[in-house]
Order: structure tokens, then sequence, then C-alpha cells
């Protein structure tokens, strides 16, 4: 098979980076999530607190590395990295995010913000794996 006719685990991890967000917005907005509240999500988004506060920073967080994971995932891909390289740094990148929301959640910032940077350098080693 080439590479282009499966998904591999770099792959894989590119939609579950995709989907990690957005499981995130469920825990915040269930139950005090409304049809009012649907109406003005960004209004409703303000009046948040605590762990449901941090759930919705962590989703936009996630919004906002998402792209360049996915971009270093295909650049890597279409450079020819390594396999078993790309697929240990994308792995490693989502065990990262999954402990950057847990972090995030029960509000520990020094371990959650080095989870973040650990992140960026998986990114960034991505990128440089097919050189």
């Amino acid at each position: 098979m080439t590479m282009g006719v499966f998904m591999t685990v770099a792959y894989w991890c590119v939609f579950i980076a995709a989907v990690l967000p957005y499981l995130l917005t469920l825990s915040w907005r269930s139950p005090a999530y409304t049809l009012a509240a649907n109406r003005a999500p960004r209004r409703f988004e303000e009046t948040l607190t605590g762990w449901r506060q941090r759930a919705q920073w962590a989703h936009l967080n996630g919004l906002e590395v998402f792209p360049p994971f996915a971009a270093a995932v295909i650049v890597a891909h279409q450079l020819g990295a390594p396999q078993a390289r790309l697929d240990a740094l994308a792995l490693t990148f989502i065990g990262l995010r999954l402990a950057y929301s847990a972090f995030y959640l029960a509000d520990f910032g020094v371990p959650r913000s080095l989870s973040f940077f650990a992140g960026i350098i998986c990114i960034i080693a991505i990128f440089l794996s097919a050189v």
C-alpha cells in the first residue's frame, strides 16, 4: 500500500485533535446551556465561571493549536518523514493535549503551561522530522 491509500496513526491524530475541542464544549454546555443561551452563545460564554470557564478556554486553545499541528503532519507526510517518528510525535502531541485539558479543568497552571509548550515542541519536531 502507498501512503495515500490508508490512514496513518499521525493522520488519525489530526482527526482526534480536531474533535478534542468539541468534547470540551460538551462538558461546559451541559446542563447550564439552554435554548436561550444558544441564541447568544458568546454572551453565555462570558457568564461562565470556575471549571466551565476553564473548559471553554481550553476549547478555544484547542482550536488555536489545531492548524499548526495539522499542517505539520501534512507537510511531514508530503516530505516523506519517517512514519514511526511522525506517528510517535503525533501521539505524544495528543497525549499532551489531553494532559493540557485535564490540567486546565483542574486549575493547575504550571503543569498546563508546561504541557502546552511541550505540545508546541512536538509540532516543531514534526515539521523538522522530514529534514
